[in-house]
């Protein structure tokens, strides 16, 4: 009679049900290129329908993300906007300059702080971002209804582990604004 080591199983054993992330500590690092191109095609297809939609206004991508966070924090102050893009003042200045001289974003004075400058989408610029959000937004449902709830649950913790501390500190506040 064959006999087997403690802790293995018997090829004729019934597999036991482990947990799917178990297997992922496992990975090859040809799962893991996989991945990477994952990472990289699915961007691209997040971000070719408001990609033209900017390219028609000689905007790029910086506009996008400076209309969506200010849309999505009124009158976020420019710290806390350089803070969320982590990018210089000088670049932020590159593509918040056009956007206010253009009309979508208006700045006023902080209320406390005369010397800190407060964000705002003007209606025009709302307008706008609320184009570029209904660009993507049919791309979202699509992928979420194809993958399923189980997966957007999966897909949203594995992007908040690609996040540092700062990005999932950001993730939770906005969470909390949308639960209360």
């Amino acid at each position: 009679m064959l006999t087997k080591p403690p802790g293995m199983a018997a090829m004729s054993d019934p597999p036991r049900s482990a947990p799917a992330a178990r297997d992922l500590l496992f990975l090859r690092e040809s799962e893991l290129r996989l991945a990477q191109d994952l990472l990289f095609f699915g961007y691209r297809g997040f971000t070719t329908p408001p990609d033209r939609l900017l390219a028609e206004l000689g905007m790029g991508r910086a506009h996008h993300r400076v209309l969506h966070f200010v849309g999505r924090r009124p009158g976020i102050t420019v710290g806390d906007l350089l803070g969320i893009l982590g990018i210089t003042k000088q670049s932020l200045g590159r593509v918040l300059q056009p956007l206010i001289a253009q009309g979508y974003i208006h700045q006023q004075p902080g209320r406390l702080d005369k010397r800190q400058r407060l964000l705002f989408l003007t209606e025009k610029g709302a307008a706008l971002e609320r184009r570029l959000f209904e660009s993507q937004k049919e791309v979202l449902l699509r992928a979420y209804r194809e993958a399923g709830p189980t997966a957007v649950e999966g897909f949203r913790r594995v992007m908040r582990g690609l996040m540092d501390e700062a990005g999932r500190a950001e993730v939770e506040r906005m969470e909390r604004a949308l639960r209360s």
